[in-house]
């Protein structure tokens, strides 16, 4: 599963590449599909009896503002970029 998380990442990297340039409404829109799809493995981890960790969901959130960072987008808000999630 936690090859899975990293995966997610990857992804999201696949789509900063291929979008984000300088379209501020399509980096949030793809750091929500990434937050859905943590919601959907923490919901897997859940099933085996364990969850995403404390640690682990704010080690996501600051791979979210560093992907945006990366790319220029410094005065991204962290908790917006997160939106949506429950983890």
């Amino acid at each position: 599963m936690v090859d899975q998380g990293k995966a997610i990442l990857l992804r999201l990297d696949e789509r900063t590449e291929a979008e984000w340039q300088s379209n501020e409404g399509a980096w949030y829109a793809s750091i929500q599909t990434a937050v859905e799809e943590f919601k959907l493995l923490d919901r897997q981890f859940e099933a085996a009896g364990n969850g995403i960790e404390t640690v682990a969901r704010e080690w996501i959130c600051d791979e979210f503002c560093f992907a945006v960072a990366a790319y220029g987008f410094t005065d991204a808000d962290a908790q917006e970029l997160a939106a949506g999630r429950r983890w």
